[in-house]
């Protein structure tokens, strides 16, 4: 079998598997300014200290300062977008975290225990710290819309990134067999060589984060 059937293949999987998992929690591409973000903001929003639920009951306090970047990746357990870039993520990591970035999993679906979530992060090999948003503060805080999407602070805490991983998904049930641009991996790249974040935002295609009901 040849490589292009197998990555048709492939695609046709992962297209039944998301209109599946769609219907269980829905989906969204992100088709405002890039990622939401209104014109003029990026690199405004200061974060100096999270807090957010950790998977063994108690409270992780971050703090951005430590740090010469901290990425943070929103996932949920059952998006079939978000564990296709489980690879990626490894590698960003092991790329990274030698160079003073630390990254965060957080996990924005209230109802995933920390059981489900501690045994996704043990079948994907994540090496991130876990952390669950469950009343969506940081997601509100950073306006993220969909999982997977990413958000880069610099060590003074400012957002300077926040969107997609990488272009491979072009639109819903549409991906390229290769990303032809790494924006996660470029804006890293950019806060650590002290320069500006060139796409401090991109459109971010994934599962949607519904807005939590009182």
């Amino acid at each position: 079998m040849t490589c292009q059937r197998c990555f048709q293949l492939e695609t046709m999987t992962w297209l039944v598997v998301s209109l599946i998992g769609c219907l269980q929690f829905g989906c969204d591409v992100n088709r405002d300014t890039p990622s939401g973000i209104p014109a003029g903001q990026h690199g405004s929003k200061h974060l100096e200290n999270i807090e957010l639920a950790d998977l063994d009951g108690g409270r992780l306090n971050i703090l951005p300062r430590e740090h010469a970047a901290s990425v943070f990746l929103f996932a949920r357990t059952d998006c079939p977008i978000s564990n296709r870039y489980a690879p990626t993520v490894r590698e960003l990591e092991k790329e990274f975290s030698v160079r003073d970035v630390a990254f965060y999993m957080v996990y924005v679906d209230p109802t995933q225990s920390p059981e489900e979530i501690k045994a996704h992060q043990q079948a994907y090999r994540y090496p991130c710290s876990a952390v669950r948003d469950d009343t969506h503060q940081l997601v509100q805080q950073m306006g993220v819309r969909v999982t997977p999407e990413a958000a880069v602070l610099d060590r003074s805490g400012r957002l300077v990134y926040r969107g997609r991983i990488d272009d491979r998904f072009v639109d819903f049930g549409k991906t390229r067999q290769a990303p032809t641009r790494n924006d996660l991996q470029i804006a890293i790249q950019e806060v650590l060589a002290g320069s500006a974040v060139q796409v401090p935002a991109t459109k971010a295609i994934g599962c949607f984060i519904a807005d939590l009901k009182p």
